[in-house]
């Protein structure tokens, strides 16, 4: 039985140029800055050429709870986009896109994120920390991370 897909899309515009907007993202430090405590990132590896080429695997610590994670990035629907999909890890689908496009007062950053849970005890986990509140918080405090470092 596949599990059935769900979507979460958070938009926020922030004051500053797309090219402020691109750079920040191809930061190999964006992912710790964005992902919010008491979870740690470690990169274990960073295969990337660009944010629509490459692969970046890391392990996302929650506690002492190692969560190993590969993510291949492609390019994404537009051309100021750029889609991280979950090649190994803990949910049974997950594509995130990240979409910007100029707008008046700066930059429309979108996030959508296509995901599914695993059944039984797995996918009870993923439950936990991948969607409802925790997802909304996780894409709150990237908006607002990246608010602070870019306006």
């Amino acid at each position: 039985m596949q599990p059935s897909l769900k979507t979460y899309r958070c938009s926020s515009i922030i004051k500053t140029s797309l090219e402020e907007m691109l750079r920040f993202h191809q930061d190999p430090r964006a992912l710790s800055m964005l992902t919010p405590p008491p979870i740690i990132v470690q990169i274990v590896r960073d295969e990337r050429t660009s944010l629509t080429q490459g692969e970046l695997l890391f392990r996302l610590w929650f506690g002492p709870l190692p969560v190993l994670w590969l993510a291949r990035h492609e390019q994404g629907s537009t051309p100021t986009s750029f889609i991280d999909r979950m090649i190994i890890g803990p949910m049974a689908n997950w594509q995130h896109e990240h979409r910007f496009q100029e707008v008046a007062g700066g930059v429309a950053l979108t996030d959508e994120v296509t995901f599914a849970h695993h059944t039984g005890w797995r996918g009870f986990f993923t439950r936990m920390m991948f969607d409802g509140a925790p997802l909304k918080f996780l894409f709150f405090y990237r908006h607002l991370r990246t608010k602070r470092a870019l306006e």
